[in-house]
């Protein structure tokens, strides 16, 4: 059974649900494959052969469906450490160029036949019966798979959902080019061939170019990161945001981003906020598996100043042989850094047993500042006691 709609699946699950559309899909189009093929010919119907042959490209879009969905479910490895949700992508790719393919084929074979009268075909009372059942079948499909597209996120069953919208709709024009035909405007089969090879040619063309934008890290539509940026700003600690990116991984949708907090608080509350980003945006969109929160203690778009600012131990090692004249330096309990606009403001904790009066411990402080005074990449020397 499928779970509510906003609670994200598992790849098994989602891998099952795949393959159990796909295979009912299957059935209904080897059926279709075989009646209309036969039929088409018995009944003289071009436009039902070519139809057949679209039934066809369905099937064999089916058995593209069933792999990428079998490998597209396997967990994330060494090699694919962002999982495998590109094959499914790729398998999209796959179906629009079939279609595509299937469309050339049918819109040249009906052209050559109303440039040379005497080809085309005459088709029969029984094309209309097996056209009929085919638009009913085919639409049953398209309903069934867009429901369980929606209910697992996948952006190839959509692909093979619409691939039978467009036989049930390729079956509406054939239906009226036979219809046609059966009065007397015999060149409307051929007719109702190039429709049902226009509009096949126009859902491949749809389907692979989204693919594709897929595959070359398209970012999310504007309304996607409209609401992506509305979530992140709600978030208590998030000041700003910037180098918001995303992009598609088969269902999945991925988010990096830069969030500024003050730079004045722990790392784990900067750690804490991030992570509070992260899980909201999941909850909140559906599409969303994965985020990557860089957490900026100030805006360093256009600046890298701090890059060339020194690490820890060479900050304190200089200082402390700054301070070695002083015997409280002895006594420092803590050292925090902060690399703010190019310079280092140091905080240092003494203990207040060291300097137990007020001028007493502003004397000390003052000593302190001086003798660091003399270091070029700090901006500040702070002493707190405890």
């Amino acid at each position: 059974m499928l779970k509510q709609e906003n609670t994200q699946l598992s790849s098994k699950e989602r891998y099952i649900a795949t393959r159990n559309v796909t295979l009912v899909g299957a059935l209904g189009n080897i059926l279709m494959t075989i009646f209309k093929l036969i039929f088409g010919i018995y009944g003289q119907s071009q436009a039902l052969i070519a139809d057949g042959l679209h039934s066809l490209s369905d099937l064999i879009s089916d058995s593209v469906v069933l792999v990428a969905a079998k490998y597209s479910s396997l967990d994330a490895d060494a090699d694919h450490p962002y999982g495998h949700g590109r094959f499914e992508t790729l398998a999209t790719v796959i179906i629009g160029a079939l279609l595509i393919l299937v469309a050339a084929g049918m819109l040249i074979d009906a052209g050559r036949r109303l440039l040379e009268p005497e080809l085309l075909w005459h088709p029969t009372g029984i094309t209309l019966i097996i056209v009929a059942l085919s638009i009913l079948l085919k639409e049953a499909l398209y309903q069934y798979t867009i429901y369980i597209a929606k209910q697992v996120r996948s952006q190839i069953l959509r692909a093979n959902a619409w691939h039978h919208r467009s036989d049930a709709i390729s079956s509406v024009i054939v239906f009226v080019g036979i219809a046609g035909s059966l009065v007397g405007i015999h060149w409307l089969d051929a007719v109702a061939a190039i429709g049902v090879s226009f509009m096949i040619a126009q859902i491949g063309w749809s389907l692979g170019w989204g693919a594709v934008r897929d595959l070359v890290d398209t970012g999310l539509d504007k309304n996607q990161v409209n609401q992506i940026k509305k979530i992140i700003k709600s978030v208590d600690g998030v000041q700003t945001l910037h180098e918001l990116r995303t992009r598609k991984m088969g269902a999945d949708a991925l988010v990096d981003v830069h969030i500024m907090v003050n730079p004045r608080i722990s790392v784990s509350e900067g750690h804490q906020i991030g992570e509070m980003v992260r899980t909201r945006l999941t909850h909140e969109i559906e599409d969303v598996t994965d985020v990557l929160v860089h957490i900026d203690p100030e805006d360093d778009r256009n600046s890298n100043s701090n890059l060339n600012l020194p690490l820890r131990h060479e900050i304190i090692s200089r200082l402390q042989t700054c301070w070695q004249s002083l015997e409280a330096s002895h006594a420092i309990e803590q050292f925090t850094l902060h690399y703010l606009s190019g310079k280092v403001t140091v905080d240092i904790y003494l203990p207040l047993s060291i300097a137990p009066e007020l001028k007493e411990a502003q004397t000390l402080s003052q000593r302190f500042k001086d003798l660091g005074a003399s270091q070029p990449d700090i901006h500040l020397i702070n002493v707190y006691y405890r």
